[in-house]
């Protein structure tokens, strides 16, 4: 059990002046403020902020964070407020103690909204101070250490939020344990039996794994004490999910990884790292294509180290890693190594060059779901390195186009680029930059974005500013068209355009649910609504009573089989299911308008929606209008193991989850693998959900997705 007298051990044994009362106050006052309240396990709640502060003194943080941490859910949880927190502990922990409170205050319609709107929140105090994300990384893996008290349907989204943001957030911010820790915990909750089977797989291996680290250790240590190098040398083996994260990436089962054993080497200069790397490709060949150098080259969050891989004793891939004591420091600790008590003097220097990314995306992006999107897409690892004509090297996530390059160096250069030269030749726009390019880029004066550059570009600032571009211009464009089909309504009917002017104006904006005349001419452009219906509410009198919604002359409502939406605000309309995502009852949904062709019914996490809805006004609200037993199509993907008998067990299980198989297309792969493309009949979501654990799970079973 956690106690306070083993916290404050734990603090004085790094920092031996640390300011303990505040601590032991910040204790009492959390453990009175929290008295009548358990977790759901059943245990006094004062452990989870004790818990927390433990978690954050293990990362030898400042006594302010820790105090915070201990009290970061009086405010919410309790009597307490904010000032209370000023007056007992000053304006620095109250700040943080608000700065988290705060995330969870606001009521919104959706949980996906919550979600987004919550992370960004907390990303605009972080960009104020780092401690606010570290204190929410503690709370977090707490959280996901004690998972297993909660609901199973509460485990799951915790750990999908966990492992789709706090994870690469966590290795962001360079904290390399916190990115572990979190992934495979999330791993053990999403995927149990997967997780399970792994775990036993790996600890099977580990006695031979383990003899062999030392056979190399031994023989690396050797030489570098022949040498005169100082340095030790730690054997590791890869975490859970890295390694499933390899079978899914290569595809492959589990006995066919080979590079799960690594060697880590730290020493005390730069040039005996490099003296090092030398020394093992003189025992061992490179395996080509896996040297990276981070020293010269450091990743944004400022991890350095030399990671080679090579043919160690007995055939065995072995990956080494190469780094001095102070790169070491800032590879495991990342961000919070700067935020130690003893390095307080240089805490706003260092800041600005970690979350430099984050204040640029907080400016950007004012949209709370765009904004996760975002960042999600900010926090990919692998990177190239490219330069400008002038030498300036641009840091890019892997599969970067010159267009992204473009915006990288400044909006109206992506705006106005038409094509782009490679180390001296001409390149497409889809070009995918590779590590060394030099890369220019051709501009025009006249030139503007393509929506087609949605379809390649990987760079949340590219794909923000293209679509930025393209919304205004689209924008205006239905501006025009909806306020010449209002005035050439208005004249048929041989009124005045003053009217536009009157009272009478307000109370159609009202009814249509808008702010001003533009956005009303935006939904009559894009054909949400009718010139004739607002006329019809402008002067009613003046004009025979015809129904407030016209019928396109499309109609009649298509339904599809088992398929039954409501739109909102509009009857009788075409619509239909979007075969790219196949939608099921239970799934977000939302519709995109296409003039002349209705309404298309897609999931909102659809790829191709965003590509296709960059203005949001072509977007409308659809839902489920009944539950229904009638069953919907929809289509999964499944890779295994090509291996006897593989279909015939897909099958069976598909059939005894009571559902239909439309349609089945299976291949063979050259490297063993099998393919099989699957239409289902659905009753609805969660049906379909149950079936693809079931199937994730089946022995061989590589991937599985809609």
């Amino acid at each position: 059990m956690k106690t306070i007298n083993a916290l404050i051990e734990k603090i004085l044994s790094y920092n031996p002046k640390a300011d303990v009362e505040i601590i032991k106050k910040a204790y009492v006052f959390s453990r009175d403020a929290h008295c009548s309240q358990k977790r759901i396990e059943g245990s006094p709640y004062i452990h989870h902020p004790l818990a927390v502060a433990e978690i954050l003194a293990d990362m030898k943080l400042d006594t302010a964070t820790i105090a915070a941490g201990l009290l970061h859910d009086t405010v919410e949880d309790t009597g307490t407020s904010t000032e209370d927190i000023k007056e007992m502990f000053g304006q620095e922990i109250a700040f943080l103690v608000d700065a988290l409170t705060k995330l969870s205050k606001v009521e919104f319609k959706t949980k996906e909204e919550a979600q987004a709107e919550n992370f960004r929140k907390m990303l605009l105090a972080m960009s104020k101070d780092v401690r606010v994300i570290l204190i929410k990384f503690a709370d977090r893996l707490h959280n996901m250490r004690t998972i297993k008290h909660l609901p199973d349907e509460k485990q799951r989204r915790i750990a999908s939020e966990t492992l789709d943001i706090y994870a690469p957030l966590a290795n962001r911010l360079g904290i390399g344990w916190l990115r572990t820790e979190f992934e495979d915990l999330s791993f053990k909750t999403l995927m149990p039996d997967l997780f399970d089977d792994l775990q036993k797989k790996v600890a099977k291996r580990k006695e031979d794994q383990m003899k062999y680290i030392d056979e190399v250790r031994d023989i690396i240590s050797e030489k570098l004490t022949a040498q005169g190098i100082p340095a030790k040398v730690k054997g590791r083996v890869k975490h859970y999910y890295g390694i499933y994260q390899k079978m899914v990436a290569q595809k492959i089962p589990f006995e066919q990884v080979h590079d799960v054993i690594g060697l880590r080497i730290i020493t005390d200069t730069v040039s005996h790292c490099y003296d090092i790397l030398g020394i093992i490709h003189s025992l061992w060949p490179l395996v080509p294509g896996r040297f990276k150098d981070f020293i010269s080259l450091p990743k944004s969050n400022m991890y350095q180290s030399l990671h080679t891989t090579v043919i160690g004793p007995g055939g065995d891939r072995v990956e080494f890693q190469i780094r001095t004591d102070d790169m070491n420091e800032i590879a495991e600790e990342g961000i919070a190594a700067h935020w130690r008590y003893k390095e307080r003097d240089s805490i706003d220097k260092k800041n600005t060059k970690f979350i430099a990314w984050l204040r640029e995306l907080v400016k950007e992006i004012s949209d709370a779901k765009e904004f996760l999107e975002a960042v999600k897409g900010e926090v990919i690892p692998e990177t190239v390195y490219v330069f400008t004509p002038n030498g300036d090297i641009k840091e890019l996530p892997i599969g970067s186009t010159p267009i992204d390059f473009a915006y990288s160096i400044h909006t109206q250069v992506g705006h106005k680029c038409i094509g782009a030269k490679a180390n001296g030749r001409i390149v497409p726009l889809r070009y995918k930059l590779n590590s060394g390019d030099v890369v220019e880029i051709i501009t025009s004066p006249s030139h503007g974005p393509s929506k087609d550059w949605l379809k390649f570009v990987v760079t949340q600032r590219a794909k923000s500013r293209i679509k930025q571009w393209i919304k205004t211009e689209e924008r205006k464009q239905s501006i025009e068209l909806g306020t010449k089909l209002v005035e050439d309504e208005i004249r048929r009917h041989g009124l005045s355009l003053s009217i536009l002017k009157s009272e009478k104006v307000n109370e159609v904006l009202k009814y249509f649910s808008h702010q001003t005349l533009e956005d009303l001419y935006v939904s009559i452009g894009y054909g949400k609504i009718s010139a004739h219906q607002v006329i019809n509410r402008l002067v009613p009198e003046k004009i025979e009573k015809t129904e407030d919604v016209e019928v396109p002359k499309l109609t009649r409502p298509q339904r599809d089989k088992g398929s039954v939406i409501t739109i909102k605000g509009i009857d009788n309309v075409l619509y239909h299911i979007a075969k790219c995502c196949f939608p099921v009852p239970g799934d977000n949904i939302v519709g995109f308008i296409t003039k002349g062709k209705g309404v298309t019914i897609h999931r909102k996490e659809c790829n191709n929606l965003e590509r296709l809805a960059v203005d949001s006004e072509r977007l409308i609200d659809v839902q489920w209008s009944r539950d229904s037993d009638v069953t919907s199509q929809t289509r999964l993907y499944i890779e295994s193991i090509d291996k006897p008998g593989m279909l015939a067990s897909l099958s069976a299980l598909i059939s005894s989850a009571d559902v239909n198989i439309s349609s089945l297309k299976a291949n063979s792969t050259h490297d063993k693998r099998a393919l099989f493309e699957l239409t289902l009949e659905i009753k609805n979501r969660n049906q379909l959900i149950n079936l693809v654990s079931k199937i994730t799970q089946m022995d061989g079973v590589l991937n599985v997705r809609r």
